[in-house]
């Protein structure tokens, strides 16, 4: 079911820092061709700061874990026909063998299988707003109670509800932690007014964290909340007003289930004049970086371990 890229195989033989990345960022998350170049620059800057990069997703019917620039290309093309896949879809698309871009609940689940601890995203899924009458919320987060892998984002998608995502997670007894900041990141926003309880200032200190979780064998994902550069970052309150009028057009579409994310991206890069999706590209490099240097400084504390 799995193929494992000789490269990622030979650095999760040998304990070296390796970061996971999703696909659906790929597919679903930009237009073509941006989806591919920010993919190829995702692997680029996780490759400057030492360690291996593994983009993850399902062709033909297999699960591939380190995917080719040219499988990139092929799930990035929107000619193809890729089908968005969170954990409970995965036996479905392996048995149809079709082609298929990871969530993050699927990516954790993966890389937590292969045993890569690192994953870099832009933001997770969460509970969405008006849930008290769609119960809408993400596979994304219970994953943190079923796979053991450290996730780096901007934190949620500003079009969630974030104070109810963040009682959700604590309700899960999810770890978060702030990168240097104590206000939990909106994703194209540092601003979201909502402070959370734990931050640290440099890599090392969240691997000094993480590896305390493994010894005291907590099976549970850790999310590291990093906000975007300021120099891109969005006001909160022009974000708020994009996001307000993108939703009120997708009730007039009656956009519903795994379609609201992917329409919400794309009319809210519309209204603010695709400068949104530079903010997008800038927040996935900045936790890629982010993520390596983790994996780095997890390595540095002994926290693969000594080498098979």
């Amino acid at each position: 079911m799995i193929r494992v890229n000789p490269l990622v195989e030979e650095a999760i033989r040998n304990n070296q820092p390796i970061v996971g990345l999703e696909s659906t960022i790929i597919s679903h998350g930009m237009p073509y061709p941006d989806n591919i170049k920010t993919s190829l620059l995702c692997e680029d800057y996780i490759k400057n700061e030492g360690a291996i990069p593994a983009t993850i997703a399902i062709i033909n019917g297999e699960i591939v874990v380190g995917l080719t620039e040219k499988e990139i290309e092929f799930i990035a093309n929107p000619i193809n026909k890729i089908v968005k896949v969170g954990r409970k879809d995965l036996p479905v698309v392996l048995a149809n063998k079709a082609n298929g871009a990871l969530t993050v609940s699927a990516t954790m689940m993966i890389c937590d299988m292969v045993n890569i601890r690192f994953f870099a995203t832009g933001g997770i899924g969460g509970v969405h707003r008006g849930v008290e009458e769609t119960f809408d919320i993400s596979q994304d987060l219970r994953e943190f109670t079923l796979s053991n892998v450290v996730v780096v984002s901007a934190g949620v998608k500003s079009i969630l509800d974030i104070n109810k995502t963040l009682e959700y997670l604590e309700t899960l007894g999810v770890l978060v932690i702030g990168f240097k900041t104590k206000e939990f990141p909106a994703f194209y926003t540092q601003e979201s007014n909502i402070e959370i309880e734990y931050r640290c200032d440099s890599p090392d200190e969240i691997a000094e964290i993480i590896k305390y979780q493994d010894a005291m064998k907590i099976k549970s994902g850790i999310l590291i909340a990093n906000p975007i550069p300021k120099e891109y970052s969005y006001s909160k309150s022009s974000i708020d007003k994009a996001i307000e009028k993108a939703m009120v057009e997708m009730k007039g579409q009656e956009v519903t289930g795994k379609a609201v994310t992917p329409y919400l991206l794309a009319k809210i890069s519309e209204i603010t004049a695709n400068k949104s999706l530079e903010v997008n590209q800038q927040l996935v490099y900045n936790n890629c970086r982010l993520a390596a240097q983790i994996a780095k400084a997890y390595q540095k504390v002994g926290g693969y371990g000594e080498k098979n």
